[in-house]
Protein backbone atom coordinates (compact mmCIF):
# COMPACT_ATOMS: atom_id res chain seq x y z
CA UNK A 1 0.00 0.00 0.00
CA UNK A 2 1.33 3.43 -0.88
CA UNK A 3 0.78 6.82 0.75
CA UNK A 4 -1.24 7.98 -2.27
CA UNK A 5 -4.03 5.42 -1.97
CA UNK A 6 -7.13 6.75 -0.21
CA UNK A 7 -7.51 3.65 1.94
CA UNK A 8 -4.37 4.43 3.98
CA UNK A 9 -5.09 4.67 7.68
CA UNK A 10 -4.48 8.44 8.02
CA UNK A 11 -6.92 9.12 5.18
CA UNK A 12 -9.53 6.86 6.77
CA UNK A 13 -9.11 8.62 10.11
CA UNK A 14 -9.29 12.09 8.57
CA UNK A 15 -12.48 11.39 6.63
CA UNK A 16 -14.25 9.58 9.48
CA UNK A 17 -13.42 12.24 12.08
CA UNK A 18 -14.67 15.03 9.82
CA UNK A 19 -17.88 13.04 9.38
CA UNK A 20 -18.35 12.67 13.15
CA UNK A 21 -17.52 16.33 13.79
CA UNK A 22 -20.26 17.40 11.37
CA UNK A 23 -22.84 15.38 13.33
CA UNK A 24 -21.60 15.61 16.92
CA UNK A 25 -24.20 16.49 19.55
CA UNK A 26 -22.15 16.80 22.75
CA UNK A 27 -18.94 18.32 21.34
CA UNK A 28 -18.60 21.27 18.98
CA UNK A 29 -15.60 22.91 17.31
CA UNK A 30 -15.58 26.67 17.85
CA UNK A 31 -14.90 27.61 14.23
CA UNK A 32 -14.34 31.27 15.07
CA UNK A 33 -11.43 30.38 17.36
CA UNK A 34 -9.40 28.44 14.78
CA UNK A 35 -7.53 31.25 13.03
CA UNK A 36 -6.39 33.04 16.19
CA UNK A 37 -5.48 29.81 17.94
CA UNK A 38 -3.49 28.63 14.91
CA UNK A 39 -1.52 31.89 14.95
CA UNK A 40 -0.52 31.13 18.53
CA UNK A 41 1.03 27.86 17.41
CA UNK A 42 3.56 29.58 15.16
CA UNK A 43 7.13 28.38 15.45
CA UNK A 44 8.55 24.90 15.59
CA UNK A 45 7.06 23.12 18.61
CA UNK A 46 9.36 20.82 20.51
CA UNK A 47 8.21 17.19 20.36
CA UNK A 48 7.37 15.41 23.61
CA UNK A 49 10.40 13.99 25.45
CA UNK A 50 11.53 10.75 23.85
CA UNK A 51 11.53 7.88 26.38
CA UNK A 52 14.08 6.08 24.20
CA UNK A 53 16.51 9.00 24.03
CA UNK A 54 19.18 7.07 25.91
CA UNK A 55 19.04 4.23 23.38
CA UNK A 56 20.57 6.29 20.58
CA UNK A 57 23.76 4.23 20.70
CA UNK A 58 21.88 0.93 20.46
CA UNK A 59 21.65 -1.04 17.23
CA UNK A 60 18.80 -0.42 14.82
CA UNK A 61 16.83 -3.51 15.78
CA UNK A 62 16.85 -2.52 19.46
CA UNK A 63 15.77 1.05 18.69
CA UNK A 64 13.05 -0.24 16.38
CA UNK A 65 11.85 -2.69 19.01
CA UNK A 66 11.74 -0.01 21.69
CA UNK A 67 9.54 2.31 19.59
CA UNK A 68 7.18 -0.43 18.42
CA UNK A 69 6.85 -2.12 21.81
CA UNK A 70 6.34 1.13 23.68
CA UNK A 71 3.56 2.17 21.31
CA UNK A 72 2.02 -1.29 21.48
CA UNK A 73 1.43 -0.70 25.22
CA UNK A 74 0.94 3.07 25.07
CA UNK A 75 -2.56 2.90 26.52
CA UNK A 76 -4.16 2.79 29.94
CA UNK A 77 -4.58 6.50 30.69
CA UNK A 78 -7.88 5.76 32.40
CA UNK A 79 -6.00 3.50 34.80
CA UNK A 80 -3.13 5.90 35.63
CA UNK A 81 -4.62 6.95 38.99
CA UNK A 82 -4.54 3.29 40.08
CA UNK A 83 -0.97 2.25 39.22
CA UNK A 84 2.22 2.51 41.28
CA UNK A 85 4.14 5.50 39.90
CA UNK A 86 7.82 6.32 40.04
CA UNK A 87 8.64 9.41 42.13
CA UNK A 88 7.65 12.53 40.22
CA UNK A 89 6.56 10.55 37.16
CA UNK A 90 3.24 10.36 35.37
CA UNK A 91 1.52 7.08 34.61
CA UNK A 92 2.83 6.98 31.05
CA UNK A 93 6.33 8.00 32.12
CA UNK A 94 6.36 5.23 34.72
CA UNK A 95 5.45 2.56 32.18
CA UNK A 96 7.81 3.96 29.54
CA UNK A 97 10.72 4.12 31.99
CA UNK A 98 10.24 0.50 33.04
CA UNK A 99 10.18 -0.65 29.44
CA UNK A 100 13.22 1.42 28.48
CA UNK A 101 15.15 0.07 31.47
CA UNK A 102 14.64 -3.39 30.00
CA UNK A 103 15.89 -2.35 26.55
CA UNK A 104 18.85 -0.43 27.92
CA UNK A 105 20.06 -3.26 30.16
CA UNK A 106 19.06 -6.42 28.27
CA UNK A 107 18.39 -5.27 24.73
CA UNK A 108 15.32 -6.08 22.67
CA UNK A 109 13.05 -9.03 23.19
CA UNK A 110 13.17 -11.46 20.30
CA UNK A 111 9.91 -12.15 18.49
CA UNK A 112 9.77 -15.57 20.14
CA UNK A 113 10.28 -14.06 23.60
CA UNK A 114 7.49 -11.58 22.97
CA UNK A 115 5.05 -14.38 22.17
CA UNK A 116 5.71 -15.94 25.60
CA UNK A 117 5.28 -12.84 27.77
CA UNK A 118 2.87 -13.18 30.69
CA UNK A 119 1.13 -10.60 32.89
CA UNK A 120 3.52 -11.58 35.67
CA UNK A 121 6.53 -10.83 33.44
CA UNK A 122 5.20 -7.35 32.73
CA UNK A 123 4.32 -6.74 36.37
CA UNK A 124 7.87 -7.55 37.48
CA UNK A 125 9.34 -5.40 34.72
CA UNK A 126 7.09 -2.43 35.48
CA UNK A 127 6.92 -2.85 39.28
CA UNK A 128 3.14 -3.28 39.28
CA UNK A 129 0.60 -5.64 40.79
CA UNK A 130 0.34 -8.75 38.55
CA UNK A 131 -3.44 -8.70 39.06
CA UNK A 132 -3.80 -5.17 37.66
CA UNK A 133 -5.85 -5.39 34.43
CA UNK A 134 -3.22 -3.48 32.46
CA UNK A 135 -0.64 -6.22 32.94
CA UNK A 136 -2.75 -8.78 31.07
CA UNK A 137 -3.59 -6.21 28.39
CA UNK A 138 0.04 -5.17 27.95
CA UNK A 139 1.18 -8.80 27.72
CA UNK A 140 -1.49 -9.63 25.13
CA UNK A 141 -0.47 -6.64 23.01
CA UNK A 142 3.22 -7.53 23.05
CA UNK A 143 2.47 -11.18 22.29
CA UNK A 144 0.56 -10.00 19.22
CA UNK A 145 3.56 -7.95 18.08
CA UNK A 146 5.77 -11.02 18.40
CA UNK A 147 3.30 -13.18 16.51
CA UNK A 148 3.13 -10.77 13.56
CA UNK A 149 6.91 -10.45 13.41
CA UNK A 150 7.32 -14.23 13.33
CA UNK A 151 4.54 -14.86 10.82
CA UNK A 152 5.12 -12.01 8.39
CA UNK A 153 8.52 -10.37 8.84
CA UNK A 154 11.13 -13.02 9.55
CA UNK A 155 11.01 -12.17 13.28
CA UNK A 156 12.60 -8.79 12.52
CA UNK A 157 11.37 -5.36 13.60
CA UNK A 158 13.55 -3.79 10.93
CA UNK A 159 12.04 -5.95 8.20
CA UNK A 160 8.53 -4.98 9.26
CA UNK A 161 9.44 -1.29 9.11
CA UNK A 162 11.24 -1.63 5.78
CA UNK A 163 8.19 -3.32 4.24
CA UNK A 164 6.48 0.11 4.21
CA UNK A 165 9.10 1.34 1.69
CA UNK A 166 9.62 4.66 3.45
CA UNK A 167 5.98 5.70 3.57
CA UNK A 168 4.65 6.97 6.91
CA UNK A 169 0.99 6.30 5.99
CA UNK A 170 1.88 2.81 4.75
CA UNK A 171 3.75 2.00 7.97
CA UNK A 172 0.84 3.25 10.08
CA UNK A 173 -1.47 1.14 7.94
CA UNK A 174 0.71 -1.92 8.50
CA UNK A 175 0.57 -1.51 12.28
CA UNK A 176 -3.16 -0.84 12.15
CA UNK A 177 -3.64 -4.39 10.90
CA UNK A 178 -2.21 -5.81 14.13
CA UNK A 179 -4.48 -6.43 17.11
CA UNK A 180 -1.86 -4.72 19.29
CA UNK A 181 -2.76 -1.40 17.64
CA UNK A 182 -6.53 -1.91 17.30
CA UNK A 183 -8.41 1.38 17.63
CA UNK A 184 -11.76 1.57 15.85
CA UNK A 185 -15.04 2.75 17.39
CA UNK A 186 -18.61 2.81 16.15
CA UNK A 187 -20.63 6.01 15.87
CA UNK A 188 -24.19 5.17 15.04
CA UNK A 189 -23.81 2.60 12.30
CA UNK A 190 -20.50 3.92 10.99
CA UNK A 191 -17.06 2.58 11.83
CA UNK A 192 -14.70 5.34 13.01
CA UNK A 193 -10.99 4.48 12.88
CA UNK A 194 -8.59 6.46 15.07
CA UNK A 195 -5.41 4.35 15.21
CA UNK A 196 -3.63 6.75 17.52
CA UNK A 197 -0.81 4.37 18.39
CA UNK A 198 -0.30 2.96 14.89
CA UNK A 199 0.33 6.46 13.56
CA UNK A 200 2.40 7.52 16.55
CA UNK A 201 4.62 4.45 16.15
CA UNK A 202 5.42 5.49 12.59
CA UNK A 203 6.25 9.05 13.71
CA UNK A 204 8.39 7.78 16.59
CA UNK A 205 10.35 5.42 14.34
CA UNK A 206 11.24 8.31 12.05
CA UNK A 207 12.15 10.48 15.02
CA UNK A 208 14.40 7.76 16.41
CA UNK A 209 16.28 7.53 13.12
CA UNK A 210 15.17 3.94 12.61
CA UNK A 211 13.41 4.86 9.37
CA UNK A 212 13.41 7.87 7.10
CA UNK A 213 9.75 8.31 6.25
CA UNK A 214 8.23 10.59 3.66
CA UNK A 215 4.77 12.08 3.98
CA UNK A 216 4.82 12.46 7.75
CA UNK A 217 2.54 15.42 7.13
CA UNK A 218 -0.13 12.94 6.00
CA UNK A 219 -0.51 11.61 9.54
CA UNK A 220 -3.38 12.95 11.62
CA UNK A 221 -3.39 14.03 15.25
CA UNK A 222 -2.89 11.12 17.64
CA UNK A 223 -6.36 10.89 19.19
CA UNK A 224 -6.20 10.39 22.95
CA UNK A 225 -7.71 12.18 25.95
CA UNK A 226 -5.11 14.92 26.51
CA UNK A 227 -5.37 16.85 23.23
CA UNK A 228 -9.19 17.12 23.50
CA UNK A 229 -8.68 18.35 27.07
CA UNK A 230 -6.24 21.08 25.99
CA UNK A 231 -8.53 22.19 23.18
CA UNK A 232 -11.48 22.30 25.59
CA UNK A 233 -9.61 24.34 28.19
CA UNK A 234 -8.46 26.73 25.45
CA UNK A 235 -11.97 27.17 24.05
CA UNK A 236 -11.48 25.45 20.71
CA UNK A 237 -13.81 22.63 21.71
CA UNK A 238 -17.14 23.42 23.35
CA UNK A 239 -18.77 20.62 25.34
CA UNK A 240 -22.34 20.01 26.38
CA UNK A 241 -22.65 21.18 30.03
CA UNK A 242 -23.64 17.69 31.16
CA UNK A 243 -20.53 16.18 29.57
CA UNK A 244 -18.34 18.88 31.14
CA UNK A 245 -19.87 18.21 34.56
CA UNK A 246 -19.32 14.46 34.20
CA UNK A 247 -15.65 14.91 33.25
CA UNK A 248 -14.96 17.41 36.01
CA UNK A 249 -16.63 15.08 38.54
CA UNK A 250 -14.03 12.45 37.60
CA UNK A 251 -16.56 10.06 36.08
CA UNK A 252 -15.12 7.60 33.58
CA UNK A 253 -16.38 7.88 30.01
CA UNK A 254 -17.52 4.66 28.40
CA UNK A 255 -15.13 3.80 25.59
CA UNK A 256 -17.02 3.87 22.32
CA UNK A 257 -19.87 5.93 23.71
CA UNK A 258 -21.07 8.77 21.45
CA UNK A 259 -19.55 11.38 23.76
CA UNK A 260 -16.16 9.71 23.91
CA UNK A 261 -16.05 9.19 20.14
CA UNK A 262 -17.07 12.81 19.58
CA UNK A 263 -14.32 14.09 21.87
CA UNK A 264 -11.63 12.21 20.00
CA UNK A 265 -13.02 12.83 16.50
CA UNK A 266 -13.65 16.54 17.04
CA UNK A 267 -10.12 16.96 18.41
CA UNK A 268 -8.65 15.26 15.33
CA UNK A 269 -10.74 17.38 12.98
CA UNK A 270 -9.97 20.57 14.92
CA UNK A 271 -6.25 19.85 14.50
CA UNK A 272 -6.83 19.41 10.76
CA UNK A 273 -8.49 22.85 10.68
CA UNK A 274 -5.60 24.31 12.67
CA UNK A 275 -3.06 22.79 10.28
CA UNK A 276 -4.90 24.35 7.34
CA UNK A 277 -4.81 27.73 9.11
CA UNK A 278 -1.17 27.44 10.17
CA UNK A 279 0.94 26.85 7.04
CA UNK A 280 4.16 25.07 7.82
CA UNK A 281 2.79 23.00 10.69
CA UNK A 282 1.52 19.47 10.16
CA UNK A 283 -1.24 17.88 12.18
CA UNK A 284 1.32 15.71 13.99
CA UNK A 285 3.43 18.77 14.88
CA UNK A 286 0.39 20.59 16.23
CA UNK A 287 -0.51 17.48 18.20
CA UNK A 288 2.97 17.53 19.77
CA UNK A 289 2.60 21.19 20.71
CA UNK A 290 -0.78 20.57 22.33
CA UNK A 291 0.45 17.44 24.12
CA UNK A 292 3.34 19.43 25.60
CA UNK A 293 0.98 22.23 26.56
CA UNK A 294 -1.15 19.71 28.45
CA UNK A 295 1.66 19.24 30.96
CA UNK A 296 1.34 22.81 32.19
CA UNK A 297 -0.19 23.53 35.57
CA UNK A 298 -3.33 25.21 34.31
CA UNK A 299 -4.32 22.15 32.28
CA UNK A 300 -3.46 19.75 35.09
CA UNK A 301 -5.62 21.78 37.48
CA UNK A 302 -8.77 20.79 35.56
CA UNK A 303 -9.87 17.13 35.37
CA UNK A 304 -9.38 15.65 31.93
CA UNK A 305 -11.65 13.05 30.31
CA UNK A 306 -10.71 9.51 31.24
CA UNK A 307 -11.78 6.18 29.84
CA UNK A 308 -10.42 2.70 30.46
CA UNK A 309 -9.57 1.06 27.16
CA UNK A 310 -6.71 -0.31 25.08
CA UNK A 311 -6.78 2.51 22.53
CA UNK A 312 -5.05 5.30 24.51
Amino acid sequence: MTADRPESVPDQVRVACAWVAARAAAVRIEAGAIEEYAAGLAGAPEPPPDPAADLTAADRETRAASAVCLNAINFGSGWWPTIRKRPGASGFSTIAAGLMDRFRVEGAWSAAELTRLSPFDLAVLLDQDPAHPLMAQFAASLRDVGAHLRADHGSSFGAAIDSAAGSAPALATLFAGWEAFADVSMYGERSVPFFKRAQLAAADLDRAGVATLRDLDRLTAFADNLVPHVLRVDGVLQLDPALTASIEAGELLVHGSPEEVELRACAVHAVELLAAAAPGLSAAEIDAALWNRGGEARYKAIPRPRSRNTAY
